[in-house]
Formats: C-alpha cells, structure tokens, sequence
C-alpha cells in the first residue's frame, strides 16, 4: 500500500503541482485548499504525513498543527511557510511541526523532505541501542521507552510527544552518557542536510526538557555540554 500524503495549500498551483510530482513519486495524495478541511482529512483519512501551509484561510497552518496536536493525532508534520521567518520556524516546530520548508522550493526538494521522514518512522523501530533491554525497552531514572510503541513515560505517565521529539529522546537515550553535537543530531535524527540550522535542535531539546525535567533551568536528565552538545544521563540519586 502506497503512503499516504495529505497536501494542504490554498495556492492551487502549487497543489496541483505536488500532487503530479507526489503521484509520480509512488504516493497517494489528498488536497485540501483550506486549514478547516486540511484538520478533517487528518482525522479522518489517516494520512502518513501532512504537507501543511503555514498561511491558510478558515484556520491557519500553526492553528491546524496545535489543535491535531492536542488532540494527540501525531502525524509528521512538514510546514510550509512563505518567508524565510526565524519566529515563524520555531513557533511551527514548539506547535508541534516535525520540519520545514520555505518557499519557493522545489518539488524533488519537498518529495526527497517527506521520505527522509516517512523513513525514519518506517525504520524507527528497528532501530536498538546498546542501553535496550532485550524487549526494547529503555529504562534511564524515572523515564521508560518503548520505541516499537512509539511511547514513552516519565514517574509512569505517558509523555505526549511529537514524533520528532520521540525520535531525538530514543535516540538520546541510545547513546546515554555521550555527548552528542548539534550536527550530529541534525544527521541522526533529522536524516538530511539542514545546512547547519541547529536551532532547530535546541527548540525540540527544550520542549522535551519541560516534559521530563522538574527544573528545565537545572535539567537532571538531559545536559547541555557547553560548546559542544547535548548528552542524556542517568539523574544523580536515582
């Protein structure tokens, strides 16, 4: 069975223009032109990832990705946006966006983006770490990982996590006690080339931090190793 795209852009021609290049590529597509329609199609035709505008009429792209979000619908998200806005990046990605482009792009661009993250959720499971117990289960202090359920739990309550926050968390906790670069998160978890856009791995760093940590200014679990990276370890005391 084919993926399924789910493409939302009030700009016909650029609908029609990556429903040809997505039809092409081996995807099945469905369109919508407004953000009221685009939440409908994502709830109620389960898509395998959304191509979603960020400027739409009825509702905007960072309205659509909010409410589909808190109604815990965890569909990668890929967002579009119109100018090359720093605020608008990060506001799309802490609503939950999984990544980004801005127009204008290309459609082997936007079809090369939705694989890298279509694979990465393909493949997600399969990945295991040398800290997995043998069920795959990840066990660092009060958190627990399950990759082959895409869920995890902090003190036994499950955390709502986007799916990029899931993967950049397994993929921390693979490598408990390493300290991992920006870069090499970009590459690990993020699968391309964001041409040395690291902010974009500090804002979902910081989201996970205020869904495990009691004090994301004095974070226990995940550490910020100064003028390198990032490293998830065992809390002191647990």
């Amino acid at each position: 069975m084919n993926n399924k795209v789910l493409v939302v852009d009030d700009e016909q021609s650029i609908v029609t223009l990556l429903q040809y290049n997505l039809k092409q590529a081996g995807f099945e597509v469905i369109t919508a032109v407004d953000g009221k329609a685009g939440k409908q199609l994502a709830e109620t035709e389960s898509p395998d990832i959304i191509v979603l505008d960020l400027m739409l009429p009825k509702l905007d792209g960072m309205e659509v990705c909010k409410q589909l979000r808190q109604k815990n619908i965890m569909t990668p998200i890929l967002m579009l946006t119109a100018k090359d806005d720093e605020l608008d990046k990060i506001l799309g990605l802490e609503l939950g966006a999984d990544d980004y482009m801005v127009k204008p792009f290309s459609p082997r661009e936007v079809i090369a983006r939705v694989k890298a993250i279509l694979r990465r959720t393909q493949i997600q499971t399969e990945a295991v770490g040398e800290n997995d117990q043998p069920d795959g289960q990840i066990e660092i202090g009060q958190l627990t990982i399950y990759p082959e359920k895409y869920e995890a739990y902090f003190s036994k309550n499950q955390l709502e996590l986007t799916l990029k926050e899931f993967e950049l968390l397994h993929y921390l906790a693979q490598n408990k006690g390493r300290v991992l670069t920006r870069d090499q998160l970009l590459s690990s978890v993020w699968n391309y080339d964001f041409a040395g856009d690291t902010r974009i791995v500090d804002v979902h760093i910081s989201h996970l931090r205020e869904k495990i940590e009691e004090d994301t200014r004095k974070p226990a679990y995940i550490k910020t190793i100064r003028g390198l990276g990032y490293k998830l370890e065992e809390p002191k005391g647990e």
